[in-house]
């Protein structure tokens, strides 16, 4: 069934925060419109905002950048940090000094706060673990209009320029999200605070840990619109289409969360009969850049700085490939995400992008999880979304490093860290066979490997879920 949480803002809240987000827009649309200069030109405007900000209002930075000189700071001048670093320093690293760890954990040990507000003000979400320990980011009122914006100014983009409008407001302009749902991941807490702050639009979202058939069934009841999900979640959805199960027709699809390939969004499109927007963002900056015809990522280069450096933390070239990324979220004050290592590997394009987009252009390697496809007792073949199966082994044994290894048909192994495998080992392999009945997989061996997770990349990223090409025998 889809949820849809009730309405919990100040009507004349939302007002406010709706007519941040269009001004911003409308300003963001104007920038644009004069060029890469002025776009640059905003970047190293927020930046410098942003810097001083920090300098004055949190007792980190202000510890961190103790040495650097008192002037005004270029990106160059500025310590990487790190998400490990940071979440030490929680309390410090807030500029809002009423911002406590201890309340913060409290808040989010509560599921049925996703996408409420913390303390009435913020938005507060928490990231995956494939680099180990998750992280938690506070979103102010600012950073929110903001990356509202940059989703309206899509909606002028070339990206939709196909879309049936005339069929999207006969199916009520209803929005369907298919996500993971039991924690507070960025994406179901956005959803649910725009949903709750804006209770006239129709929005609802599908846990994607849910069996295939119900979300299908969901989607076919409630005709969405708009339809938002993971690009394997998209592609599995698709082929439920083209085997005439889903009978939705919506207007335009969102992927984000996931690599989306050239291949995989085609499929997808001719399927749907509708234009794709892939989203690039993450927990540490919501929005930071779209997907264009020619398969390239346009950074939100006004309101994110991204920085590809090689191991050395030098700058890479137009062309290769980076060791990391370095990002600076420019909306957020409240909680300053600042030449953040982000451990995406990235590669800009050379030149000005094909499709004439302005904005910088660049292309991720980003999660490549694998759909398992396992075997049911009557000899059905089950596909089984990434995401949906780190989502269970995550919020339900509150482990985060960790990958799920296919080794058969009727098979698979979960690999834990050896300081886990003791107090985690058991409750991650229950909650694995549990997930896997509810799919019709009961027959499905789960074992514990003696061994840990691999890293199979060297920003030391995990591919969580593998489905091993020659698999071991059942």
């Amino acid at each position: 069934m889809p949820t849809r949480p009730p309405s919990s803002l100040d009507p004349l809240h939302a007002s406010v925060q709706q007519w941040n987000a269009g001004t911003l827009a409308a300003q963001t649309l104007w920038t644009r419109g004069l060029g890469p200069d002025a776009v640059a030109a905003a970047a190293r405007q927020r930046w410098a905002t942003l810097v001083r900000h920090a300098r004055t209002h949190s007792p980190f930075y202000r510890r961190r950048w103790r040495h650097l000189p008192a002037r005004e700071l270029a990106p160059a001048d500025v310590p990487v940090v790190t998400k490990d670093e940071l979440m030490a320093s929680f309390d410090d690293w807030c500029t809002d000094r009423a911002i406590a760890w201890r309340d913060v954990a409290a808040f989010l040990a509560a599921r049925a706060h996703i996408g409420e507000r913390f303390r009435g003000k913020y938005l507060v979400w928490t990231s995956s673990g494939t680099t180990g320990r998750p992280g938690v980011f506070v979103q102010d009122d600012a950073a929110l209009a903001a990356y509202d914006a940059l989703v309206s100014v899509q909606f002028a983009g070339a990206a939709l320029a196909t879309c049936d409008w005339t069929a999207a407001v006969a199916a009520g302009g209803r929005a369907a999200l298919v996500a993971a749902d039991c924690d507070h991941f960025a994406s179901i807490a956005s959803w649910r605070r725009i949903a709750r702050g804006k209770p006239w639009l129709a929005m609802a979202s599908f846990a994607v840990t849910s069996p295939l058939a119900e979300i299908v069934a969901g989607l076919n009841a409630y005709q969405p619109a708009f339809l938002a999900g993971y690009p394997t979640v998209l592609a599995l959805l698709a082929a439920e289409r083209r085997a005439g199960r889903l009978a939705v027709r919506p207007a335009a699809l969102w992927a984000g969360g996931e690599v989306l390939t050239p291949t995989t969004r085609a499929a997808i499109e001719q399927a749907f009969g509708c234009p794709l927007v892939n989203e690039y963002g993450a927990s540490e900056c919501l929005t930071i850049g779209y997907g264009c015809r020619e398969g390239w990522l346009h950074v939100n280069a006004d309101w994110v700085l991204m920085e590809p450096v090689d191991a050395d933390l030098r700058p890479t070239a137009p062309g290769a490939l980076s060791h990391t990324v370095l990002v600076t979220n420019l909306a957020n004050a409240v909680q300053p995400v600042i030449r953040y290592d982000l451990r995406d590997r990235v590669r800009v394009a050379p030149g000005r992008c094909a499709c004439g987009d302005p904005l910088p252009a660049l292309k991720v390697e980003g999660r490549r999880d694998d759909v398992l496809t396992l075997t049911a007792r009557d000899g059905a073949q089950v596909r089984l979304v990434p995401l949906a199966l780190v989502t269970v082994v995550e919020t339900q044994a509150r482990v985060h490093r960790f990958q799920i290894v296919q080794r058969g048909e009727r098979s698979v192994q979960l690999r834990l860290a050896a300081d886990e495998r003791a107090h985690a080992g058991a409750p991650a392999v229950a909650a694995l066979r549990d997930y896997l009945a509810q799919q019709g997989l009961s027959n499905v061996r789960v074992t514990l490997a003696p061994e840990g997770p691999r890293a199979d990349a060297p920003d030391g990223k995990l591919q969580q879920v593998v489905g091993l090409a020659d698999p071991a025998p059942d």
